[in-house]
């Protein structure tokens, strides 16, 4: 005969509850133990009987395991406490963020002239006000990039005519060496043939020596022969 299935209740007979008990307890103990061996788990069982007897199991410690158990329970708490805070902080600034862009939107058609008719005279008047000084403002650094501009053309100005002198001096240098230069006197580095005596029939040079250091009274002419 097969084991048959059991009604899951309080048993009433107190003998039978009581085998019931023991036979269970003894069955969850030895669940938990294996439960801790094969998969490594840190497991604390309590048990306490209907006379009030306790019955406990732990792979490490009953009290540190509760004592984790407890300190899980309030961070998982914290966690949750400081999600649900950052949500409300972010739904707020989110809000705040929408009504700031709304203003800006309304304050930027204003400036454009437009969405003027929901305006009273004393919000024209602020607003006439800002952008009075905004046009001041536009004014004084328009004026402050002009003179900027005009200060530098006039430096680059002024470069460009101390440049123009430098090179009018240059060239007025060049043309003063090139008329020193012109009145120097040639130099002839040619030999003037035209100078040389005449040959004669006999294809002599006529050469005419003389030479006060030999006591020569007379010129002596002396005839070399070429060739």
């Amino acid at each position: 005969m097969g084991r048959g299935k059991i009604e899951i209740k309080r048993i009433e007979n107190t003998t039978n509850r009581q085998v019931t008990f023991c036979k269970r307890r003894n069955g969850l103990l030895k669940k938990a133990y294996e439960l801790s061996l094969l998969c490594d788990a840190e497991v604390a069982l309590i048990v306490f009987s209907s006379r009030g007897r306790l019955y406990e199991y732990a792979n490490d410690s009953v009290k540190a395991t509760i004592e984790r158990y407890k300190k899980a329970c309030i961070d998982s708490s914290n966690n949750g406490n400081v999600s649900e805070a950052n949500s409300q902080y972010y739904q707020q600034e989110s809000s705040k963020l929408r009504q700031q862009i709304v203003q800006l939107q309304d304050s930027n058609r204003n400036l454009l002239g437009e969405s003027l008719s929901a305006m009273n005279h004393r919000e024209l008047r602020q607003l006439e006000s800002k952008l009075e000084k905004g046009i001041n403002k536009i004014r004084t650094k328009k004026n402050e990039l002009l003179y900027a501009e005009i200060e530098y053309m006039q430096k680059r100005e002024m470069e460009l005519q101390n440049d123009n002198m430098y090179l009018r001096n240059k060239i007025s240098e060049n043309e003063r060496a090139q008329q020193h230069m012109n009145m120097l006197p040639a130099v002839t580095t040619t030999t003037d043939y035209g100078a040389m005596p005449p040959f004669d029939s006999r294809n002599f040079l006529q050469v005419n020596l003389m030479d006060a250091s030999h006591h020569y009274s007379h010129q002596q002419q002396t005839a070399l022969q070429l060739g």
